[in-house]
């Protein structure tokens, strides 16, 4: 996959917290237009009820128009913000009192109050106009009452309502966006804990993930483990194969080498005797190459599946001495073993066995002459197995390589070997939660220590 990596859980959170702010705006606004509409309403009302007292306290007598304004018309237009008041009061386009200027044309007392807000000696007044007809004789008299009030006061409740609003959404904004930022590290922990629990395992652990998962997970999980199940059947085989193929290829190099050797004793020139010494000699490597392959390969099968019991490993060191002694024998090479005691541990026998048997495999090989193997046991700090000889010891400069498959040192050209012996050894190591160190002593010779 190509192009720039991204946060899931970045792009939940900001997707939450975007929301969160586009409900605190929309929370603000309809808050301030709802308070708006309230407010208006609310003035409104009391201008209503002022024109309708004015409207009230109108009589025509003999003809005329009397009107006593009444104290509480205006006093309920009062306000903290001290807004001014303007009134007209008009028959016909004649004002009889008030204001000119706010007076109208007539409007139609079947229509009932009408409300507006209009610029009024250079400010903005809400004006609420009333027109009705008064009881007269010949004919009804048609009078408008015109009452308009400054709007600070509605104003300054606007912008409390508005600061008020303002700070809520803010808090609500900074709720939601905590809630973010904790439902998008909720949401997306299943998935972390599934990619911890598959960091935590080692390079051969294919097993399946059972632990339960959200549903949103499960088609991922179950995906993850076909795969895993495909490639643990596709390495079981590759490891069937190297097995069956390395028991195969051994036993036929085991007759060849022997009508070799049967040959070499009845060949007399000694350039056939030269050509069949190198024929057993590349037979013997083929051999153990073979050998070490089918090692390799069963190593690598436990390591996934490790079939641990209590045993000791001065036991299991004792009996690869017993087995390997006449070989060290047979090449001048005194073959022992020390410990301070039983050294019990947790493992799979079979897999220290062939670890042991490489690593004192390596020593017979790289041995001089009339030189000693020493394999230590120790309990303390760790167990650890040693095995140290008096041979050529390792490359200072390959040393870091030399646990990697196929690879050898270049002191051990001309010495049969296929390059697994160690990385053995370490593959076992590693299986039990532990490592294999290489060293060189200081009197000459190779150390390698298997770490449990």
């Amino acid at each position: 996959m190509t192009g720039r990596p991204w946060s899931l859980r970045r792009r939940l959170t900001l997707t939450l917290i975007g929301g969160a702010a586009v409900l605190a705006i929309l929370f603000y606004l309809v808050v301030r237009t709802y308070a708006q509409q309230i407010a208006q309403q609310s003035q409104d009302r009391i201008l209503e009820a002022s024109v309708t007292s004015l409207l009230d306290a109108a009589v025509v007598r003999d003809g005329q128009i009397e009107l006593d304004v009444p104290y509480a018309a205006f006093s309920m237009l009062d306000t903290a913000a001290d807004d001014r008041v303007f009134y007209a009061i008009q028959q016909g386009n004649k004002v009889l009192s008030g204001y000119d200027g706010l007076a109208l044309d007539d409007a139609d007392p079947s229509a009932g109050p009408s409300f507006a807000t209009r610029a009024f000696q250079g400010t903005q007044v809400r004006v609420a106009r009333l027109t009705r007809n008064l009881p007269a004789s010949p004919r009804p008299v048609l009078l408008t009452v015109s009452v308009a009030q400054t709007r600070d006061s509605l104003a300054g409740t606007l912008w409390t309502i508005s600061v008020n609003a303002a700070v809520f959404g803010a808090a609500f904004f900074l709720l939601a966006a905590g809630m973010a930022l904790w439902t998008s590290a909720s949401t997306l922990r299943p998935l972390g804990q599934i990619a911890a629990s598959v960091a935590r395992r080692g390079p051969g652990d294919l097993r399946p993930v059972i632990r339960p998962v959200p549903l949103e997970l499960s088609p991922l999980v179950a995906s993850f483990n076909s795969l895993m199940t495909r490639l643990s059947h596709s390495l079981t085989q590759s490891e069937t194969f190297i097995a069956e193929a390395a028991h195969r290829v051994r036993t036929p190099l085991a007759t060849v080498r022997s009508h070799a050797e049967a040959t070499l004793m009845r060949v007399d020139k000694d350039e056939n005797r030269q050509a069949l010494r190198s024929m057993i000699r590349a037979i013997d490597e083929s051999s153990r190459a073979a050998g070490q392959l089918l090692d390799h390969a069963m190593v690598t099968f436990r390591s996934d599946q490790l079939e641990t019991q209590d045993v000791d490993l001065v036991t299991i060191c004792s009996e690869i001495v017993d087995r390997l002694t006449p070989v060290a024998e047979m090449m001048d090479l005194e073959l022992g073993l020390q410990s301070d005691g039983p050294v019990p541990v947790r493992a799979d026998p079979i897999l220290i066995q062939n670890a042991v048997r490489n690593l004192v495999d390596n020593a017979l090989k790289y041995s001089a002459a009339e030189g000693a193997i020493q394999i230590t046991v120790t309990a303390r700090p760790s167990p650890t197995i040693t095995v140290t000889d008096q041979g050529i010891g390792f490359p200072q400069t390959e040393m870091a390589s030399l646990s990697q498959r196929f690879q050898r040192g270049d002191n051990a050209k001309g010495t049969v070997g296929s390059g697994l012996g160690l990385t053995i050894a370490k593959d076992v190591a590693e299986a039990h939660g532990g490592r294999l160190e290489l060293r060189n002593m200081e009197a000459g010779g190779a150390c390698a220590i298997l770490h449990l």
